[in-house]
C-alpha cells in the first residue's frame, strides 16, 4: 500500500488527453528532466481508487459542468490494494478560476466510513484516528451543507512522475488510464471494478505545478502539439452511468424527465 502523507496542496493543474502512442512518446522525451515517483512501484505506476459524494439535486456535477469560478468535490480515496484497517484520504478538492486546493486527512478505511455516514458528529471526529482533525471537520461541515451521499466510484491506473531539478521539486506529470466506475459496489477496499468510462486507447495527462511550467517541458508539449481540454473524472463518470441507466432515481431523474 502507498502512503502518501502530505495533506494540503495548492497548484495549476494543466490536463491534456493522449492517445498510448502519444503517452509512450512523450514520457521517453521527458524522462531525462524526471524521475518516476518514488510512492509507486519502479516505474512509479499505482492504482487509485475514489467514492465520490454528491447530491440528490447534482450540485457538484452541475458546479464541473458549467466551470463556476469556485467549485468543489468531496471524495474517499484508497491507493493500491487496501483493507478497512489501511490509510484512506478524506479530500475536499476545490479549484478557484486556475488554481486547485486540495485539503485532506488521513484515517483508516473503516473510520472513514463512519465518520462520512453520520451528521457532523464532533464526538465521532475525536475518535476517528485522524491525521488532521480541522481538515476532517471542514469536510464533514461540506458534506452537510450539500447533502452530499456516495454515489460512484471512479477508478484508474497512474504513472507519475516528478522534477528532479532544485528549483523543480514540486513539479508532476501523471498519466492516468484504464478509467473505470461503478455505483453496484461502493466499497473502495473491492478495487478497480466497473465499466470503462474513456476509451482504452487514451490516456489523461496532467501537469501539475505550484507556479509555471518549466521552459522545457512548455517546449516538449508545444513541439508534440498537444491541445489542454478540461476533463473531470467524476463528470464523465457519471454522464456514462446515467446513458447506461446504472445510476439509481433521483440521481437520473433530471436526465429522463
Amino acid at each position: 500500500m502507498i502512503f502518501i502523507a502530505q495533506e494540503i496542496f495548492k497548484r495549476y493543474e494543466l490536463k491534456y488527453l493522449l492517445t498510448q502512442a502519444e503517452y509512450n512518446d512523450l514520457r521517453k522525451a521527458i524522462l531525462p528532466y524526471m524521475t518516476f515517483d518514488t510512492y509507486g512501484d519502479p516505474e512509479g505506476k499505482y492504482n487509485i481508487v475514489s467514492l465520490y459524494y454528491e447530491s440528490d439535486d447534482k450540485k457538484i456535477y452541475n458546479e464541473t459542468v458549467n466551470k463556476l469560478q469556485f467549485r468543489q468535490k468531496l471524495r474517499l480515496r484508497v491507493y493500491d490494494n487496501v483493507n478497512l484497517n489501511d490509510h484512506s484520504f478524506i479530500e475536499v478538492k476545490q479549484k478557484f478560476k486556475n488554481v486547485v486546493n486540495k485539503r485532506r486527512s488521513i484515517l483508516p478505511l473503516k473510520d472513514a466510513y463512519r465518520v462520512l455516514a453520520e451528521p457532523y458528529n464532533e464526538d465521532l471526529i475525536i475518535t476517528s484516528n485522524a491525521s488532521n482533525p480541522q481538515i476532517l471537520r471542514e469536510a464533514l461541515h461540506f458534506k452537510d451543507l450539500y447533502a452530499l451521499k456516495p454515489t460512484t466510484v471512479v477508478s484508474y491506473d497512474r504513472q507519475a512522475l516528478s522534477g528532479i531539478r532544485e528549483n523543480e521539486q514540486d513539479l508532476r506529470v501523471t498519466f492516468d488510464y484504464n478509467l473505470m466506475c461503478r455505483v453496484d459496489d461502493l466499497s473502495i477496499e473491492n478495487g478497480p471494478e466497473g465499466f470503462h468510462f474513456l476509451d482504452q486507447n487514451l490516456v489523461i495527462l496532467e501537469v501539475k505545478v505550484s507556479n509555471s511550467v518549466p521552459f522545457w517541458l512548455s517546449r516538449i508539449l508545444s513541439e508534440f502539439n498537444f491541445t489542454r481540454q478540461g476533463f473531470s473524472k467524476f463528470c464523465t463518470s457519471i454522464d456514462l452511468l446515467e446513458e447506461i441507466g446504472s445510476l439509481p432515481p433521483p440521481i437520473t431523474s433530471e436526465v429522463l424527465s
